[in-house]
Order: C-alpha cells, then sequence, then structure tokens
C-alpha cells in the first residue's frame, strides 16, 4: 500500500521544478508519517561530481542507517529526486518550534553538495529550486515559512549537525534565516520570477531542454560534446549548463535564442 506523501511530484512539477521519479518510491518509508509540520533541509556530504551521486545511498541507506535516508533529493542540476513517500531516517534527536519528532513530522530534502569549500558556491539552479521546492509544499501543507528549518538548527545537543552548509563565511544560523526569506517569499509571490524565455530564435529554432528529443537535439549535443543519441536528458543538460557558464549566459540547462546564438557562432 502506498504511503500518504503521494502528493509530492505534483506539488513541485505544478511549481515548475524538474522532478524525477525514483522507481518503488510511492511504497518506501520506514512507517506512515504523521502529520507533516514541516520541512528539514540537509546537504549529502556526498560525492563532488555529478548530478545526485549520492541518490542510492539516499534511497538504501548506510551500513550504520537504514534507509531511506530523505524523501527527496535535490541534484546539482535543480531536479529533485522523489525517493520515498513514507518515514525516512534523517532527523536523529532535536527540536524546531517545539516539534521533537523529526523524521515522523518533517519532510527531508538531501541536497546534492559536500558541505566543505571545495563545494561552495552551490549552484544557483540548485539554490533556486531549493527554496521554491520548499514554498510549494509549505503551502500546500499550509505551513509558514519558520517551519523550514536546517538540520544543523533541529539536532540536539546543538552542534550536532553542520548542514546545509549554504554560507562557508558564517558559523551560526543566519545563512538559514536567508533561506528562509527567500522561501517565504516565493511562497507570497514576492519572489525574484523567473527570466520567461522565448519560445523560439529570430531564425526559428525553438527553445529546447529536457526531455526534448530529435535532430536539433542532436545538433547541441555534438556542439556540447556529448553522446549524440537525440535525447535531451539529464547528461545533455549538465553539459548545456557546463557551456553556458563558460561563456558567460544563465546556466539554466535551456538552450533559448542567447544560447543557440553563441552554439552556432
Amino acid at each position: 500500500m502506498a504511503f500518504k506523501l503521494t502528493w509530492l511530484p505534483g506539488v513541485l512539477r505544478n511549481s515548475g521544478l524538474k522532478v524525477s521519479e525514483v522507481g518503488g518510491w510511492q511504497n518506501r518509508g520506514r512507517r506512515e508519517m504523521g502529520t507533516v509540520r514541516g520541512i528539514m533541509c540537509h546537504h549529502t556530504a556526498g560525492g563532488l561530481s555529478g548530478i545526485m551521486p549520492s541518490l542510492n545511498v539516499i534511497r538504501r541507506g548506510r551500513s550504520d542507517l537504514p534507509g531511506p535516508l530523505a524523501q527527496l533529493g535535490l541534484g546539482r542540476d535543480g531536479t529533485f529526486f522523489v525517493i520515498a513517500a513514507g518515514v525516512a531516517n534523517h532527523a536523529g534527536r532535536g527540536m524546531w518550534q517545539g516539534v521533537t519528532t523529526g523524521n515522523s513530522s518533517f519532510i527531508g530534502i538531501e541536497a546534492e553538495n559536500t558541505g566543505r569549500s571545495n563545494d561552495f558556491p552551490w549552484p544557483e539552479v540548485q539554490m533556486d529550486a531549493y527554496a521554491r521546492g520548499c514554498a510549494a509544499i509549505l503551502n500546500h501543507i499550509g505551513a509558514s515559512a519558520i517551519m523550514c528549518c536546517g538540520h544543523k538548527e533541529f539536532a540536539r545537543p546543538a552542534g550536532r549537525k553542520p548542514d546545509p552548509s549554504f554560507d562557508m563565511d558564517k558559523n551560526d544560523h543566519d545563512d538559514m534565516d536567508s533561506f528562509r526569506t527567500q522561501v517565504h517569499e516565493f511562497m507570497h509571490g514576492t519572489g525574484v520570477p523567473r527570466p520567461i524565455i522565448p519560445a523560439e530564435s529570430a531564425d526559428g529554432r525553438p527553445t529546447l531542454r529536457r526531455p526534448a528529443t530529435g535532430d536539433l537535439v542532436k545538433e547541441i549535443q555534438a556542439k556540447v560534446g556529448v553522446s549524440i543519441d537525440g535525447d535531451f536528458g539529464p547528461n545533455t543538460e549538465a553539459a548545456v549548463r557546463a557551456f553556458q557558464q563558460r561563456n558567460g549566459l544563465v546556466p539554466d540547462g535551456i538552450v533559448g535564442p542567447k544560447t543557440w546564438e553563441v552554439l552556432l557562432s
């Protein structure tokens, strides 16, 4: 029988976010969730490269802690991976806003980041998705932005956990306060809107993104140096984002008029 968080992918997609459903997620969990009170933010401390190298660990768990280790993973490209619909082992002992039942009361999000200076700053596309995803979930459960906490804020004794390390220059929790401000703005429609990308370039080339297919995708793949199969998947998107970064474009992984212009120059 499916656990009750089966609404997660729809809520995220309805906010314009990229979502990948991990096989069997509807029936994955330690047990059924209690009343969902909020969200707990984490970083994986996993691999330095790749979109979501920690996915299997989050799904299966570790030798010292059985999985799932979160309901959601968040890749470096801003994709939410839906891993579990039931309770996940992500919180441990702690308290936030009087709530001590972390695992059964908070949805856990494990965002891919090593948590060290070698993985800072976080990709803009990932941070934007993190805040928008939290806003969408909090609006759905009827909670305010204060119910979005960092693991480092929840964990007891204080200092037991360092994640998420959004700001390497701070030893306190000001970075979570700033993050909650952004979440609040998205919840109330005052956040920075995503730029509108024209549907096609001046010469009629369509704007392409995941999961587009076809000969134009093959052309893009040849330009950015990935396998040419005509499928605009995560590897192509990552290569497009790297190309955009190198050329001073917005690294959103979308091939719109400006990216087409540079690709064809």
